[in-house]
This record gives structure tokens, C-alpha cells and sequence, in this order.
């Protein structure tokens, strides 16, 4: 998929770009940051300016992010409080949920734009546990610039190296390989 994705050029490629990280960010289960990723390779290219990539990333990012909230504060809690199996999981999850978001609120919207699973669902669970909607815009909108801009320059400027690098190891692999080396790093400072 990420090299079909590289060929293509103009609004196409934009509205692809658009629609699977808008899709992602709402709580569908689909690449959108591989499509970034693959954004960033065709800029290296030429095929596309790498502004326009991260501008676009960035507002799929935050207007499925705002979907999600919204079916998360709208339905996600009914969902989780109607009777059923596993109910009392359920209850404790949004026990659970609302002092975290409380605290915790800001920065797990904003950080939750690299962390994959997290990716996918911290905008219904913040819309589930109540997090105040302006609130939860602000940082969703600076997460959204943010990661579309470190995640777009990085593919980039890497660009061949990066279409390789996910090609052989895939999202999640790269993923491990940053958390490890993050990981190392704050290891050794603490020491």
C-alpha cells in the first residue's frame, strides 16, 4: 500500500491522505499514519509539498479526532453502562476513566497521537469520560500539528530509507525500535 501510495499525485493523493488519518483518528482501525508516512516519502520525491502533507495530516488528525470525541461523549458511556456481559468491567473502566482525564486529560490527547492503539481510541475515551470540549480541541488540534509535522518531516527526510525501513519491519516494528531507543536514553540519564 505505501508504494501504490507514493505514486499517487495531486488532489487524489491529498483526499487518500485526508481520509484514512481523519479515519484513523475517528476509531476506524486503518493506516492513517502509514499514509503520512507515504506523504512524506512522495514529497521527498517531488510529488507532492511536504507543507501541504503536514497541513493535510494535521486537519484529518484533528477533524477525526473530533468525531470520535463526539460519538465517544454521545454513545461511548450508554454503550459501557448498558446492561450485558462483563458490566461491571465495564462500570469500572469509566470509574476508573474520569479521574484519570481529570488529571491526565491534556496530555493523553496530545500524546496519544504516537502511541498506535492510542491513536485509534483517546478521542472517544475522552469524550466517554467527559473531558471538556474546548479543552479537549486545544490539545487535540497541537497534537495533531505536532505529530503531523515530526511524523511528515521525519518520512521526509528520510525518505527512500523510511519507504524500507516500513516495508521491512512494518509501523509497529518502528514503533518498538523508538520506544527502546527513547527508553535507553532516559535509562542513562536517570543513571
Amino acid at each position: 500500500m505505501l508504494a501504490a501510495a507514493v505514486h499517487l499525485a495531486g488532489p487524489l493523493g491529498f483526499l487518500l491522505l485526508f481520509a484514512l488519518v481523519a479515519g484513523e483518528s475517528s476509531g476506524l482501525p486503518i493506516p492513517g499514519e502509514t499514509a503520512l508516512i507515504a506523504g512524506g516519502v512522495a514529497a521527498n520525491h517531488g510529488r507532492f509539498p511536504i507543507v501541504a502533507v503536514i497541513a493535510v495530516a494535521a486537519a484529518g488528525a484533528i477533524v477525526g479526532d473530533n468525531i470520535g470525541y463526539t460519538i465517544g461523549r454521545t454513545g461511548g458511556r450508554r454503550l459501557l453502562e448498558r446492561p450485558g456481559p462483563f458490566r461491571e468491567r465495564r462500570r469500572e473502566i469509566l470509574r476508573r476513566g474520569e479521574p484519570f482525564f481529570e488529571r491526565h486529560g491534556p496530555p493523553a490527547v496530545f500524546l496519544g497521537r504516537w502511541v498506535a492503539g492510542l491513536r485509534i481510541a483517546a478521542a472517544w475515551l475522552a469524550g466517554i469520560n467527559r473531558m471538556h470540549w474546548p479543552t479537549f480541541a486545544f490539545w487535540n488540534a497541537l497534537g495533531g500539528i505536532a505529530w503531523a509535522t515530526s511524523v511528515g518531516l521525519l518520512a521526509y527526510v528520510l525518505g527512500p530509507a523510511a519507504e524500507r525501513i516500513v516495508k521491512t519491519v512494518g509501523i509497529a516494528g518502528v514503533a518498538v525500535a523508538v520506544v527502546a531507543v527513547v527508553g535507553f536514553v532516559l535509562w542513562r540519564r536517570r543513571r
